[in-house]
């Protein structure tokens, strides 16, 4: 319910660096450890934009690398704006497709180091 109520994305901000709503909801779902199955809910939700990248950036941290691109991958077709907190406070805007592009070619997204993501050409090769 309260991943419905974003108005966001975004890591921290502020001369105190206080987390936003979107990356307190994201440790909030580290601590609960919902099933995959809830998490590919998210993803696959067409109505709330921030649902969506609620649950993309989740599988970002915690996927396979697998699961990552099978999941991750078809969101590249979704061209919706979405607001982003920057780190000044202030919003900007940016695409769902360019943050799926950001999950998976950055090392860190929101203020959060990423785990290591093998390219995908190796993960076809093995």
């Amino acid at each position: 319910d309260k991943a419905m109520e974003l108005e966001a994305v975004g890591g921290t901000f502020g001369g105190i660096r206080e987390p936003s709503h979107f990356l307190q909801l994201t440790l909030k779902m580290l601590q609960i450890q919902p099933e995959k199955e809830i998490i590919v809910e998210f993803i696959k939700n067409e109505d709330y934009k921030y649902v969506r990248a609620l649950g993309a950036f989740y599988l970002r941290l915690t996927g396979r690398p697998a699961e990552v691109y099978q999941y991750l991958e078809p969101l590249y077709n979704d061209y919706r704006k979405l607001r982003r907190r920057l780190t000044s406070g202030e919003y900007g805007i940016t695409h769902m497709d360019e943050l799926v592009e950001e999950l998976l070619h950055e090392d860190y997204a929101f203020d959060i180091a990423l785990p290591h993501l093998p390219k995908r050409t190796l993960l076809e090769a093995s």
